[in-house]
């Protein structure tokens, strides 16, 4: 059995993997002037949501680790974007919240955010994008969840990532 280079056109990996570094320099190209790095990005999403959350809640959220929520946080106090006061029901957690400086800068991330997703959605059919997102949800759903047994058999398509017999004739698909 060969396995096909997982650094190709025909990897979703590494296609998703490069779709999300080109979003990142998109994005970083658009908050930079507010003094935000896309790093802070998905906190401030999710504090723009519900302020007060927890560091654990952000890391659930953002789907990041403890760690580097840990020090996403610590540079956003030091921005000025967050400060940190403890949880009233629970003085062991400590809860987030926005600044009036950081509050401030919601429609403008928002607006970057939403020009970024134009930029890379321009032209592309809306039954595409809605199958395109459909399929990325399902494909998170399958790395959150513990693997499926494989057969070792790879599928042709996607350069062998993914369920085996995907994409092929043989699966139905």
């Amino acid at each position: 059995m060969t396995t096909p280079p997982l650094r190709s056109a025909s990897s979703v990996g590494y296609q998703v993997n490069r779709l999300a570094r080109l979003f990142e320099t998109a994005l970083r190209q658009r908050i930079a002037a507010h003094g935000v790095v896309p790093g802070q990005f998905p906190a401030l999403l999710a504090l723009f949501e519900r302020d007060g959350r927890t560091q654990r809640e952000l890391c659930e959220v953002a789907s990041v680790d403890q760690s580097t929520m840990a020090k996403t946080l610590a540079r956003m106090r030091r921005d000025g974007l967050v400060c940190e006061e403890p949880d009233p029901g629970d003085g062991r957690r400590t809860r987030y919240h926005l600044t009036p400086a950081a509050r401030a800068l919601e429609p403008e991330l928002a607006a970057a955010g939403h020009d970024v997703i134009a930029q890379a959605t321009q032209g592309i059919p809306a039954a595409t994008l809605a199958a395109f997102d459909q399929t990325l949800a399902e494909m998170a759903r399958n790395l959150v969840q513990p693997p499926a047994r494989s057969t070792g058999s790879w599928p042709s398509t996607y350069g062998g990532v993914g369920r085996p017999g995907a994409g092929t004739a043989a699966s139905g698909r």
